[in-house]
């Protein structure tokens, strides 16, 4: 059963609820563990944890390091939320993929290879593969707001979201294909080179560059025919 944050349709309520995401997130993905989370079981002092990089953490969480578990997800649990509702415009969906994935390190905590990839790379590319799997589910009710999230597009992206016009891009953005929204959220939200997020979607970066070049002709075409001119940057060949 999953435990969920309660959040509601309004835009402070969704903004309160992804302020508090990481807490209520780590608490209940270590319930269902089955598992209280360990105050402080590391040899390393906690000082020495919040300075660990994500691998030194991965290495700790490997040997069973319930506390370094935790803050492994504090440390990445608003940027995989961020993404999710970006993607799914669903809070409760995006609850579930990014405690599906941190529950995912947990159970295979044995199998990470340090250096091998970012384990932020890692975690966009699950949270966007499970995004692209519920999107091609039966879809529920959509929430009419986007969240705001930063970025380094911070004031043109909160620019738009403020505007009468942020719901139109909302639902010209659900008019795309999935590698198409998922390639644009990575890009404009995230801001993630197109070499990263091809390693994100594994793919190649000319398919991304393809894939961002249709998705903004798309947006394009659609936000004209509803007679606005939303974000140039967003929608620019």
């Amino acid at each position: 059963m999953k435990c969920s944050v309660g959040t509601a349709a309004g835009g402070e309520n969704l903004n309160m609820a992804f302020a508090t995401a990481t807490s209520e997130l780590a608490k209940c993905t270590a319930m269902e563990m089955n598992k209280p989370v360990a105050r402080d079981r590391a040899k390393k002092t906690e000082r020495d944890m919040q300075a660990a990089s994500d691998d030194e953490l991965l290495h700790l969480i490997g040997s069973g390091d319930e506390a370094a578990f935790r803050l492994l997800v504090e440390r990445h649990v608003d940027r995989g939320y961020a993404v999710a509702v970006r993607i799914l415009r669903s809070p409760a969906d995006a609850e579930d993929v990014v405690q599906d994935a941190f529950l995912q390190v947990w159970t295979r905590r044995g199998e990470w290879q340090p250096g091998k990839a970012k384990f932020s790379t890692w975690l966009y590319r699950v949270v966007t593969n499970r995004c692209i799997d519920m999107l091609r589910k039966p879809k529920v009710e959509a929430m009419d707001v986007l969240p705001e999230v930063a970025d380094e597009h911070y004031d043109q992206m909160q620019s738009l979201l403020r505007d009468e016009a942020s719901a139109e891009l909302a639902v010209a953005m659900e008019r795309l294909p999935e590698p198409q929204r998922v390639a644009l959220v990575l890009s404009y939200t995230e801001a993630l080179s197109n070499a990263e997020i091809a390693e994100v979607m594994e793919t190649t970066v000319f398919a991304v560059e393809s894939l961002l070049k249709r998705g903004r002709q798309k947006l394009k075409h659609i936000l004209r025919n509803s007679g606005r001119d939303v974000l140039t940057t967003f929608t620019k060949d």
